[in-house]
């Protein structure tokens, strides 16, 4: 079919953009989804500099790499979450500041608009990325949650997110969600409750990831079935469950990578995605965008896992057929 395979390069941040590019092009990717981390997209240098933007495309055509989404979820996080001293280590320092919570939160927003208008400026139509959660802490009721207290946190999101969001529409730019543990947003119903704390607004869709809604027991299937006109852009990243009667679902406050965890994330192919039944769900509602692989596997070299990854999607997409197969049998 063509979509092109891309790599999201939030997992690489701590190489140069140059490396990366060279690196990706070696891999067999055809672009970037480029982290607005590291030097891969500096949303403020890109506002404030009139040749950033093209400085970056010229780098990335002469690899001969396309580039369709930037993605902030870093920043993002911090517009919704409740602020404590994890978030310093993911924020650039000056929405970090002096660290007084109400205050990120602020500059969170301001950044997340202003990713909006570098995005414009760079020439792609959607950013990728996180909206952090005020109740996620909840997400195991008890104490019980009055759902008063839920209902506050889909009201906090959609207060802030829509002036943001007003933004992305002045600027003809989506912000795509990944749906995801820790987000307002992170299964199926928590999807659908998001889009109708914003009025179904058309700015507001999702980064497809399959990897986050496997292990929790969700078909991803069912999930784009759900959201056939929100599929705004797509990961490709596996998972895999080992549950085996000591290791649990909820992780046991292990960190990926370690055997007792009872699950983890795989190379693309390698854990327990069916990606070829995601490949028909989006060839049934139209997606043409890219296959953006999110490479994220504790056990693997990363650089063998990327480059195996780049030939498994390419060999994994295929168009949809444009004739039934028993059409040779047909009266008209």
């Amino acid at each position: 079919m063509g979509r092109p395979v891309t790599l999201f390069t939030g997992q690489w941040a701590d190489l140069p953009l140059t490396d990366m590019c060279r690196m990706a092009a070696d891999f067999g990717y055809q672009g970037l989804e480029l982290a607005c981390w590291g030097d891969h997209f500096e949303v403020d240098k890109a506002l404030e500099d009139d040749g950033y933007c093209a400085a970056k495309r010229d780098l990335l055509n002469s690899h001969g790499l396309e580039c369709h989404a930037i993605s902030a979820h870093l920043v993002g996080q911090a517009v919704c979450d409740n602020i404590d001293e994890r978030h310093q280590a993911i924020l650039p320092p000056y929405i970090w500041g002096d660290g007084d919570p109400a205050a990120v939160n602020e500059r969170a927003i301001e950044e997340m608009k202003n990713t909006a208008r570098a995005a414009q400026k760079f020439g792609v139509e959607v950013v990728n990325g996180f909206t952090g959660s005020s109740i996620w802490h909840m997400n195991y009721s008890f104490p019980p949650v009055p759902e008063s207290m839920i209902e506050a946190g889909f009201q906090q999101f959609a207060d802030r997110f829509n002036p943001i969001l007003d933004v992305y529409g002045e600027c003809g730019v989506r912000f795509a969600l990944e749906v995801h543990p820790g987000e307002i947003a992170f299964d199926l119903y928590t999807a659908e409750r998001a889009l109708k704390a914003l009025d179904s607004r058309e700015e507001f869709g999702f980064n497809f990831d399959p990897s986050h809604l496997y292990w929790q027991g969700v078909d991803p299937v069912e999930f784009i079935r759900a959201f056939p006109d929100r599929m705004y852009h797509v990961h490709i990243k596996d998972a895999i469950t080992t549950l085996n009667g000591k290791t649990g679902i909820i992780a046991s406050h292990l960190n990926f990578g370690d055997p007792r965890r009872g699950w983890d994330f795989r190379s693309p192919g390698r854990g327990g995605v069916n990606f070829e039944e995601i490949i028909r769900a989006l060839n049934v509602v139209g997606y043409d965008g890219p296959l953006s692989v999110e490479w994220e596997d504790c056990g693997m070299d990363r650089e063998f896992g990327a480059a195996e990854a780049a030939a498994f999607v390419k060999k994994m997409d295929f168009a949809p057929s444009n004739v039934q197969f028993d059409a040779a049998f047909s009266d008209d």
